[in-house]
Parts: C-alpha cells; structure tokens; sequence
C-alpha cells in the first residue's frame, strides 16, 4: 500500500460514523487487518486509546447501527 492509502484507512478509522465494512469495501482489509495496521502505524498510546474509542462505538459496526441510510460527509471527504 501506498502511504496516501494507509493515511486514509487511519483517517476512515479514526471517524466515528465509517464502519469497517466501509474500510473493507474501499480496501480490502477486514477489521482485523485495519487493526494491525493501525498498531503498526501508530505510538502505542494512540493506538490504546483508539482502541478504547472503537470498542465502545455501535456505529463503527454496520450490523450494530440504528439506522440503516443516513451516512454524513463532510464537504473534505474525498469522494470514493
């Protein structure tokens, strides 16, 4: 992967309303691969509290949302 993509997929992980489908969609790399990447990636204490952040989010999950359409993008968002 090139470090455009790699800097995307931890932006997209990053985002609170992108589920991993959304990253394995776009990149091929199911929510374990996006979690080691994310640990190779970052410091230690970045990736813990992103973890932290991710473990306690519905939203990251597609199955787990409350809400089936309703997606925001923000004006930045790179069209994919």
């Amino acid at each position: 992967m090139n470090p455009s993509d790699i800097s995307r997929i931890i932006e997209m992980a990053w985002e609170d309303r992108t589920p991993f489908e959304a990253i394995e969609a776009s990149y091929g790399l199911k929510e374990p691969d996006v979690i080691k990447l994310m640990r190779l990636e970052m410091k230690p204490s970045s990736f813990r509290m992103w973890r932290k952040r991710v473990t306690s989010r519905k939203t990251k999950h597609a199955k787990l949302r409350g809400f089936a359409v309703g997606t925001f993008r923000c004006a930045t968002q790179k069209m994919r």
